[in-house]
């Protein structure tokens, strides 16, 4: 459970640290994946050179382009829901983004996968409890607003990146994957930035900081406790636990930013990850059948 422990607290840091940090939503996108590329691109090209060789030739040019497909989503994920944690508050925005289980299980729908009463309940408990919870913006200002459309947007494409890195997992390994999806999103993301004008350097020491804490946190601490504790613990149950991630960041926003939580968003939002949850424990219940399951959230 300490790897757990440690996997929460690193992603919980993550919405806060975009709050705090002075650069523009889109410039602290491209850093938290160019970093990391930066960071896994030497390692997979030294010890999984030939399985990278192996994606360009035959049947692996459909991880290849799962891979491809799976960096594209990401893209319009951190470039949704990134900006999002900086127009709304981060408990609201967390808790949004935390929907994707609920997505997932949609997107399982229209591939012909049949989901469970259960899960049809847990949905339509979420649906109440993100509409109780993002309420209270719609008399605070617009900004707060678009900030949880965009979270809702940040949650639908966080689960068409994990359809489409199921399939490249299929084949591919951890390294492998995580470094052609990175290194595709970062490429998207740096030519939105140059395109849009968005400035990517004369940040301050403190916004620097922030976006290596990002890179070491969530991107690659929070993602590799996790993997870490699927060996030991089911997928259901770190599904389940990650949703930890919404109070947690909730109370570091309110510790280091000062940013009490809206009363009047707080029975929605919890709501909401009752819904999420019983959405998860019905895909664990799906799994146990002949059907796929509904997939679980990435962290």
């Amino acid at each position: 459970m300490a790897s757990i422990s440690i996997a929460i607290v690193a992603v919980s840091s993550s919405a806060p640290l975009i709050a705090f940090a002075a650069a523009p939503a889109l410039a602290i996108a491209f850093w938290r994946n160019g970093l990391a590329v930066a960071l896994l691109g030497p390692v997979a090209l030294l010890r999984r050179r030939d399985e990278l060789r192996a994606l360009v030739r035959g049947d692996g040019r459909r991880a290849l382009l799962f891979s491809v497909l799976a960096g594209l989503a990401l893209a319009v994920h951190f470039a949704t829901w990134i900006p999002s944690a900086k127009l709304t508050s981060v408990a609201t925005a967390t808790a949004l983004v935390a929907t994707q289980p609920v997505w997932q299980g949609l997107i399982a729908l229209g591939q012909g996968r049949r989901l469970p009463t259960v899960a049809w309940i847990g949905i339509s408990v979420a649906v109440v409890g993100a509409a109780l919870a993002t309420g209270p913006d719609l008399g605070l200002s617009a900004e707060a607003v678009t900030g949880d459309l965009l979270a809702v947007a940040g949650a639908i494409f966080a689960a068409v990146y994990t359809a489409f890195g199921e399939q490249a997992r299929r084949a591919t390994s951890t390294i492998t994957y995580t470094t052609i999806c990175y290194g595709t999103c970062g490429l998207v993301l740096l030519l939105v930035c140059l395109l849009a004008g968005v400035p990517l350097t004369g940040f301050d020491n403190s916004t620097w900081l922030a976006i290596l804490g990002l890179v070491a946190g969530a991107q690659l601490l929070g993602h590799s406790m996790f993997s870490y504790a699927l060996r030991k613990v089911s997928a259901t149950t770190v599904s389940i636990l990650i949703l930890l991630e919404v109070p947690a960041a909730a109370l570091i926003a309110w510790a280091w930013l000062g940013q009490v939580p809206r009363l009047a968003a707080l029975p929605g939002l919890a709501l909401l990850l009752v819904g999420v949850a019983v959405v998860v424990l019905g895909g664990s219940r799906a799994a146990r059948r002949p059907e796929p399951p509904v997939a679980d959230p990435l962290p």
